[in-house]
């Protein structure tokens, strides 16, 4: 697949029927590193969690957030409980990647250039994929979890696998509605 073929194709996918291989992963992980990243000092660092058990907890933590690390007793309103369960259910039958980076960093832009070719080359794998963030107490939870040492901070939590359904079309803003020229 060319590489606008691969911009095309790429969407947000929340279901998944089974991970990426291993090959695959490989392959996304390294079009990761060719992000361009400030003096080229290639400061992410990637977990890669395939154990289900230690999924299913950073689903439920990506839950807690969503719910503003309500307790599952407590009611939250109709519309935060909807989009926190849909986050939640979108973690499992997908490898996880999460993406770090060094905290107080002036720039994190290096992280997000490598999730998004991350997510280009699991559009050209033919596999679909999720950005998830988790901040705040969730992060640190995280943290903990995945023995991340003191200094870095999560960027994003991705879910590359097969698709379980096919995403329809992703509505665009006409071409050239966001240009501006010399002035806003």
């Amino acid at each position: 697949m060319d590489f606008c073929e691969a911009i095309e194709k790429r969407r947000s996918v929340r279901k998944f029927l089974s991970p990426a291989s291993q090959e695959q992963l490989n392959r996304i992980l390294n079009a990761g590193t060719k992000a361009p990243s400030e003096m080229n000092t290639q400061q992410w660092e990637f977990v890669v969690v395939d154990d289900p058990e230690l999924i299913e907890k950073i689903s439920e933590i990506k839950y807690m957030v969503n719910r503003d690390m309500k307790p599952r007793w407590e009611d939250v309103p109709p519309e935060k409980e909807k989009i926190a369960q849909m986050q939640k259910d979108s973690f499992p039958n997908a490898s996880l990647v999460l993406v770090f980076y060094p905290r107080n960093r002036f720039n994190k832009a290096a992280g997000w250039a490598c999730i998004q070719n991350m997510l280009l080359a699991a559009a050209s794998e033919g596999l679909g994929s999720r950005i998830a963030t988790i901040w705040g107490r969730g992060e640190k939870e995280v943290a903990r979890l995945l023995k991340v040492p003191k200094g870095f901070e999560l960027v994003a939590a991705i879910s590359i696998g097969m698709p379980a359904y096919t995403p329809g079309p992703k509505p665009l803003r006409p071409v050239g509605t966001w240009l501006h020229r010399n002035v806003f």
